[in-house]
Formats: C-alpha cells, structure tokens, sequence
C-alpha cells in the first residue's frame, strides 16, 4: 500500500503544481487578504491576561475579590403580605482600589409602578384580552410593588447619603474606602410581596382556595453589586431577564413568621429546640442516617392538620450560611417535610423537600431523589459539595435557584395522576436548579453579562445527571435538539456570547445551544477523558470565585492539550451552523493497466517515474480492474481491491469532525472519524479515500447526529429520497 500512497502524491503534487502555473499566467498579479481561517487563535477576541486572570485561565497571584457580610431581621407579616426588614452591612474592601461608594440592587424596584421594563417592550394592540390584561396593559393599575427604603444609616445611626436610580441604590460615603478597610452600616426597608402565580416573578406567594400561602422569598432585601478589576461596578440595570451578581460573605438571618409555619432557607438553623417539636427533630435525626430512602420530618396528614389553623403566635427561625452569595426563604402552613442524607465522598449532605400536599404524590416519590441524584453527579464532575444541605420547594410556575435553597414547578392533576412529560419537567428542573449550586452559586460568574455561564454550564452537567437518574430520560439538551433553532431564521438568532437582556430566543441560546456545544465537546471532540479532567480544573479553580468567560475558554485548552480556538469562535461567537455533507463518491479499481493520463505523464515525467520502479495503478474503469495487482508486495495479506475517493462539502459555516460510517456489502458496519482540523485549509470541501475488501454499499456522515448538522439531506450516499417531512422542513426554511 505504500506504493500506491506515493503514486498518488506524485500525481496530486505533479497537477497541482501545473494547476497553479497556469492560474498565475491567467489572473497576474493578485491582491492579498486578511486572516479569515477558521482555526485563527482568538486573540482578536479575548480579553489580554493579567495578574488577575491569568493567560491559562486561573486566578493569578494578584486575584482578589469583595467580602460582604449581613446581620439580618426579617419578618413576614402574613396578613397583609408584606416582608419588613432590617439589615446590617459588613463591606470588606479587598481590592486595590480606594471606593468612593458602594452600588446596592434593588431587584423588587422591577415591579414598581414606575418600572421602566414595562416601557421597554414592544406592545401591539390586540383584539381580544382578558380583564386582567385590560387593567395592565389600559388602566395602569397600582400594585404598590417594590422597596420602601425607610432608613440608611451607617455605625454610629446617622443617616448616610444615597441616591436610588430604579433597581439600583448608590450609598455615598463620607470618605473613600481605602484597600483593606471595611464599611459598616444598614438598610431598613419593607415591601408588598407579589402573588408569584398571578402577577409572575422569580419569587413571591402562591395563595390556594383554601385560605393558604405558600411563600417562596428571594431577592428580598437590598444587595450589594460586584465590585472587580473586569467590571468595575457590576451595576447594569435588572430588566427582569439577566440575573445577578453577587459577593460572597457570612450572613446571620433570623426570620418571623406565623408559629404553625414550616421553614427552610439558605444556611444552618441555628434553633432547632425552638422551632421543631420533638418528633420532628427525632425523624430528622433518623434523615441524617438514612442514605437510601427519604424520611417523612411532617408526614401529609400532619400538613392537612396544619393548614386548617391560621394561629396568630408567630415564632423566629434563625440561620447561619457562610461564604454563600446570596439568601432565600420559603415558608408555609401547608408544607409536607421530607429528608434523607447523601455522601458526597465520605462527607454527610442533607437533601430534603417541601411541598403542599398538591404536589403528591409526584414529588413525594421523586423530589427528594433527584436532589441527592444531582449533589451526587454534579459533584464528580466538579467538586465536592461544600454546604450541608439542598432543599427543593414546590412552587406552581416556578424553577429558581439560590444558595441551598431552590423552587420547582411540577403539579399533578387535582386527583393526583400526571403525564410523563409532568413528571420529566419536575424531575428536569429540580435537577437544574439544584445544579445551579455549582454555577453560578459556588462557581460565581456574572449571570447579568453572560448568562451562558451559569444556566448554559449548569444545563450540560444536568444531561449528565438526568441520564443517570433515567437513563432514557429525554434532556432536551443535546446537539440533535438544537438543530431547529440553529437552522432557522438568522435575524432571529443571537450569538452566545451576547449579553443576556438583548438575546433572541432566551432559551435556546444561554441554555440548549451552550450544552449542546458541551456535549459535543465532550461526547464527540475531547472525549469524556479529556474532557471531565479539563472540566474538573474550571471549577475547582474558580469555586467561590468570579471567572469571565476567558477564563473558562482559556482553562479547557490548558489542561487539555487541545486548540479550541475554532470551536469557541465559531460555536460561541457566531451564529454559523453545521452542515456537511457527501458531494462526490467515485469508486475505484486495482489495475495492472494504466490509464491514458497516467501514460501521458509518465512519458513526460519519465525519469521521475523510472525512480518509482514497479508500480500498481488506479483506475475506474470496473473493467480493467484487476485485484491481484497487490498480492505479490504484501506476503499473502488480503488486499483492499475496492477503493473510494469521497469528497466532503461543508455548505454550514461551522467547522466541525467528520463522522462517517461505512455500510459493507455483507450489512456490517465501520465508523472513521476525521478531525475538525482536516478543514484547516480549505473550508469548503475536502477529500478522503477509503479502502475496503469488499464493496461499500452506503456512506453516512454523521450517522448518530452528533455535531447538530442542520441538513440531513446531503449526508447519504447513494442519496436518500427525500421524505416528506424533510421536504416540509425545506419548505418551511425557505
């Protein structure tokens, strides 16, 4: 076979060389151009390294970031629905950089009645509307949502300047805040909670017919902003889409709520003789030892006791979290309390749930579950999970993440029979938001600027974590399912690397399109290997952090050995697409007879060929094929006397491996692939030649729809009759 190799360079190196003669002598002189290559380094595009975030995309020897510690009171006043709260503020100044204020979000300033984000959406009359609607859209109708700030003092009590710009708070203070130093001071402030169900929102109450709430509260009391050498202030305005950036710190929370409430928040509970009975604390000593199944702490008889009293006693719950970048709560009469505990590698975690008894008995059999299924999972992907529980609340129309805490959807039927695809989205979602522990909580990444850094991140490892808690579950995340989005309307599609309140198509874009890229990365360019080592490095590097997406970039290609330059650019910077396809098939024979051309330049390049000595031809004429050609250079081995030159275009911008499988003539089958780098230099159609023993009967690219190819259609040879779904796809693509 060797012979033949170096037959066939000779003769590709002999015509190009004419080739490019008479191309010269026809056009002159030609005119240069840029750099355009697929695999050009991204230089151009990345952020220049520093001591901060270093060139291998770790934190440098100068990396240093804010502490904010808060000593809270909170009370919620079931009445009237309202949340009253007193806050004191630690700001550690860990920068170089001396501070002439500090920025505090707002985030319940988004549902004012002087909210702008009403004002930023396109609004076209309609036809018919409900009388809810109506009242929105006609009569302005006052809620009364967002912060009253009644107080802001600093140490010594005296009121500190401020100014409030919507969702955001300045506090100006009385001398610069010199490197090292710390501030003290405090918020006092209240708010009308919103129905969560009827007015929307992240977080709120949900009020069922049977005079109950059901309290999910987060983004509930003023937060300080980001403060970093990338950003500067991290003070961009909270639309209602892109989410938060926070510091890290220490948080003391006591919260007052009616007595006969259940409780779970963010951190420790500090006064379990206080609010639990002892039964309860008895059951949840049997939880910390019970790693198979869940323990009943309020079984849901003792939930449908409960929320027939409306007690006017109230009680206080008090938590300790340390370095968490954020609190939540959820509080109800109604809630049914299970636990069991995980190990993550020797060390005790708690998984545990609330819910009313509307959401049995869906989330009795799975929720509980799932949390310990993803703490499990997430953990060998990352790091171990450093906090000492995961709570998973029930709440209709939600799916939210905070720090230990997190709110899902997923209701059964009023009599308690559920479809599968109820089922999977509760399952789906409680995966994803306990993910979100592990990013952005833990991995802390701007969620205001990339929002594919937390919700793209966190819903790769989920497809990882649902396949094992359902090996057929369907993730909707992989690359076959992007295909849709990736393959329609240009002007409706955004890059991933936009900022997140301007991006088209949400969803698609910072959660499916960035796991499906993952996936693929992992699955089908880097192999797991590879892959979960690099992986592994990100987030270890970068836990109770703040990375930029250069460092996440810059960190898979570091510990991997791996150029992804191409890929990042092209999967992440654009909106290309993956299309390759078969141009060309022409089979070839072993011959003892070579063809007129071959004669031809053997006459004109004879003393080249003469070097050669005894050579085995090509041809593809079937007739003049003669498989015998070989046997005597290769010592009674089987000679591969079918030969196919095949020819790859790539219609898609995107460069990407190519997967091919072979179909034989005796029905079995062989997959090779080809490197994305076999584009490197020519990004429109490359060639490969394989041989076989026998007749190849098929060719598929791509046979298992890994690299999200939006056009199946030009992948077979011989080609595939269009069916009439395909055609109907076409039809509605142009």
């Amino acid at each position: 076979m060797k012979k033949i190799s170096l037959l066939f360079f000779s003769l590709f190196f002999i015509t190009n060389t004419f080739v490019a003669q008479e191309t010269k002598e026809k056009k002159g002189t030609q005119k240069g151009h840029t750099d355009e290559n697929k695999f050009r380094q991204m230089k151009d595009l990345l952020a220049t390294p520093n001591d901060q975030h270093t060139a291998s995309g770790a934190p440098g020897h100068q990396y240093s970031q804010q502490k904010v510690d808060y000593v809270m009171n909170i009370r919620l006043e079931e009445s009237t629905n309202k949340i009253y709260g007193e806050e004191k503020i630690t700001y550690h100044n860990n920068s170089k950089d001396h501070l002439e204020y500090l920025w505090v979000q707002l985030d319940q300033n988004m549902r004012a009645d002087d909210s702008k984000t009403p004002l930023a959406q396109s609004n076209a009359a309609s036809a018919f509307l409900t009388p809810e609607d109506f009242k929105k859209n006609f009569m302005k109708e006052s809620k009364g949502f967002g912060f009253n700030i009644e107080k802001v003092l600093n140490a010594e009590g005296k009121p500190l300047s401020y100014l409030i710009n919507w969702t955001m708070m300045r506090i100006n203070l009385p001398k610069k805040l010199a490197p090292g130093e710390k501030f003290n001071f405090s918020i006092q402030w209240n708010y009308k909670i919103n129905n969560s169900v009827k007015d929307g929102g992240r977080s709120g109450f949900e009020d069922f017919p049977d005079g109950n709430n059901n309290y999910t509260i987060a983004q509930f009391f003023p937060r300080l902003c980001v403060y970093n050498n990338v950003e500067g202030w991290q003070n961009m305005q909270f639309w209602g889409r892109s989410e938060f950036a926070l510091e890290f710190g220490d948080y003391d929370v006591k919260i007052t709520v009616p007595a006969d409430h259940i409780l779970e928040a963010t951190g420790d509970l500090q006064n379990e003789k206080d609010v639990l009975t002892k039964e309860q604390r008895s059951r949840f000593e049997q939880a910390r030892k019970s790693f198979k199944d869940p323990v009943m702490i309020v079984t849901q008889a003792e939930a449908e006791i409960s929320e027939k009293s409306h007690v006017t006693t109230s009680k206080t719950w008090h938590f300790k979290a340390n370095m968490v970048r954020d609190f939540a709560f959820a509080s109800s009469r109604k809630y049914i309390w299970d636990a069991m505990a995980v190990s993550i590698n020797g060390k005790t975690v708690m998984a545990t749930s609330l819910y009313p008894k509307e959401g049995n008995p869906l989330w009795e059999k799975h929720s509980t579950r799932v949390v310990a299924n993803t703490l499990e999972e997430y953990s060998k992907l990352t790091f171990d999970y450093p906090y000492s529980k995961s709570v998973s609340v029930h709440a209709d129309r939600q799916g939210m993440e905070y720090p230990m805490i997190c709110f899902n959807y997923g209701r059964p039927n009023p009599d308690g029979t559920y479809s599968d695809r109820v089922r999977d989205g509760m399952i789906g979602v409680i995966t994803h938001e306990v993910g979100h522990n592990f990013f952005p909580m833990i991995v802390n990444s701007d969620e205001r600027q990339w929002t594919w850094m937390d919700e793209g991140l966190n819903s790769f490892v989920e497809i990882l974590a649902e396949l094992d808690y359902d090996p057929n579950f369907n993730t909707g995340n992989l690359p076959k399912d992007i295909v849709r989005y990736m393959g329609g309307d240009q002007s409706n599609i955004s890059p991933i690397m936009s900022q997140g309140d301007y991006v088209k198509q949400f969803g698609p874009n910072a959660y499916t399109k960035p796991a499906a890229g993952l996936y693929m990365l992992r699955q089908t360019i880097m192999g797991p290997e590879l892959f979960d080592y690099a992986f592994r490095t990100y987030a270890q590097r970068w836990m109770f952090k703040h990375p930029t997406p250069e460092d996440f970039f810059r960190t898979m290609e570091d510990a991997s050995a791996m150029d992804l330059d191409w890929f990042w650019r092209g999967w992440f910077y654009t909106t290309d697409v993956t299309d390759i396809g078969i141009k060309e098939v022409k089979p070839f024979y072993l011959t003892d007879k070579p063809s007129e051309r071959v004669q031809k330049l053997k006459i004109q390049y004879k003393d080249y060929f003469d070097s050669l000595g005894e050579l085995v031809f090509i041809t593809d004429i079937k007739e003049d094929a003669n498989p015998k050609a070989m046997t005597k250079y290769v010592d009674g081995k089987e000679v591969p006397s079918f030969i196919y030159s095949v020819e790859f275009d790539k219609p898609g911008g995107l460069v990407m491996p190519i997967i091919v499988e072979l179909t034989y003539a005796d029905g079995t089958k062989e997959k090779q692939t080809f490197p994305a780098q076999i584009w490197m230099k020519d990004d429109n159609s490359v060639k490969r030649v394989f041989s076989s023993s026998q007749e190849i009967i098929s060719i598929t690219v791509d046979p298992d729809l890994e690299t999200a190819d939006v056009d199946t259609s030009n992948n077979s040879w011989p080609k595939k009759e269009t069916d009439k779904f395909d055609q109907f796809k076409n039809k509605i693509k142009e």
